[in-house]
């Protein structure tokens, strides 16, 4: 791959933003267009696309089909480094050429399962099956993704496990390694703010807080956690990353760390640490009130959504995550005495649909990700070291509703181990209802 770009891409790249002067029939619809082509004639002599700078580049290629998207990554270095980069998720995003895909991965002994499911695609899970090129060099998959955290940066899933890192493109299909975190860690918390990935929790002898930049494929240390968190649940909303639940991991001397079983251990598991990624401060810690278990939690519109366990029952909150807005918190419960809501504010939402009492065991696991205004919780149950059930329930945070989704894939549920992420996928407004071609490898 070259490192810079020659004419003949920018005089490709300029006939894909802009229409075609000769085309009378979508020009007659606005008169006042004027002709690019004689921009492109006046400077050719003197302009290069290499010659343009970063936010110009972005504009033109935020605005290129996602069909030729795969392919422009691999014209040169500077294109692939701008196509990866958040602010051109941030451009397609505002030009409304983004959708959201849902991503739920499951390990086997020779590979890794993806099924994505598109909400504009009625709703459908999609299968496929990936196996890296070199597959030796990942040992057991089950065993990279019994522990393991998965994050989204751009196209790119980063399966992170306690001593290996995992990189899955779903534009080119490629599964390559990265580099493993500095401390080893088991169920720690990750979550992604301004396109690089944090990680904290399930160490037991480090409180640190690392920072993974995928460009560089290196983790650095830039923090340390105020506990020592072990099962915990990572989130970022308004560049902050949020560190939920868990246990407490207790240690004399040299003694192995265990989960320690006492009164400060319930305030762990309702409680969260709120790490300023750009200020490099931690925030007052916030507890969920009436306290409870924390079994799963995401971000969302603007919100931590959070679902906590008491004993045979389940409660369903939210926590103002706004730094910077005010809102309502309408047909919720509040901690506050008053009826507006601010950062820091907490709100009882209406319960999922399950059985009125749950009984948390080593079967039942839940897990939870923000799509928008919605939120898709997942109920697994498994069975040896498989899943038999997995249910889907979508929240709509407009309406305060829950509705029924559709189940995980047969062929996913019976992997040994699953993940769940949200992936948001660049798309073509013509092809809004079809998923990527990826997306069919294993049907």
């Amino acid at each position: 791959m070259s490192e810079s770009c020659n004419s003949r891409h920018f005089s490709w790249l300029m006939k894909s933003c802009f229409p075609n002067p000769n085309d009378t029939k979508s020009l007659s619809q606005n008169t006042t267009l004027f002709h690019p082509q004689s921009i492109v004639n006046t400077h050719c002599a003197t302009t290069t696309v290499s010659s343009l700078p970063d936010d110009l580049l972005l504009e033109c290629l935020s605005r290129v089909p996602s069909s030729s998207l795969p392919s422009l990554s691999l014209v040169c270095r500077r294109w692939a480094r701008l196509l990866h980069s958040p602010y051109f998720f941030d451009l397609r995003r505002r030009l409304c050429r983004l959708r959201n895909v849902i991503f739920a991965v499951s390990a086997t002994d020779s590979g890794l399962y993806a099924a994505s499911l598109c909400f504009q695609n009625e709703g459908l899970w999609k299968v496929a099956f990936f196996l890296p090129y070199d597959a030796a060099s990942f040992g057991n998959f089950h065993g990279l993704l019994s522990h393991a955290r998965l994050c989204a940066v751009g196209p790119r899933i980063y399966i992170i496990g306690t001593n290996a890192t995992v990189r899955y493109d779903t534009w080119s299909g490629t599964v390559v390694a990265r580099s493993a975190m500095i401390f080893p860690r088991q169920k720690f918390a990750t979550a992604v703010v301004s396109g690089k990935i944090y990680a904290t929790g399930g160490g037991s002898k480090t409180t640190a807080v690392e920072e993974y930049d995928p460009e560089t494929d290196t983790w650095r240390v830039v923090s340390h956690a105020p506990r020592r968190r072990y099962g915990c649940i990572g989130a970022s909303m308004e560049g902050v990353f949020y560190v939920i639940g868990g246990l407490k991991i207790g240690a004399a001397g040299d003694e192995p760390a265990r989960a320690v079983p006492n009164a400060e251990a319930h305030v762990y598991a309702s409680s969260m640490d709120l790490y300023d990624v750009e200020a490099r401060t931690w925030l007052r810690s916030r507890a969920l009130p009436g306290g409870g278990c924390v079994v799963a939690a995401c971000a969302a519109a603007g919100h931590v959504y959070v679902l906590a366990s008491h004993a045979v029952e389940l409660s369903f909150w939210k926590f103002d995550a706004r730094r910077k807005s005010f809102g309502i918190c309408k047909g919720s419960h509040s901690n506050s005495n008053s009826n507006s809501s601010g950062f820091g504010e907490w709100c009882r939402l209406k319960s999922p649909p399950l059985p009125l009492q749950i009984r948390l065991d080593s079967t039942l696991r839940f897990s939870c990700v923000g799509v928008e205004e919605k939120v898709v919780l997942v109920q697994l149950r498994r069975s040896g070291r498989s899943v038999r059930e997995g249910l889907v329930l979508v929240y709509d945070s407009a309406g305060g509703d829950w509705s029924r989704g559709a189940d995980l894939p047969e062929g996913t549920s019976k992997a040994p181990g699953i993940k769940i992420i949200v992936f948001v996928m660049a798309h073509n407004e013509e092809k809004a209802h079809r998923c990527p071609s990826w997306c069919s490898k294993g049907d």
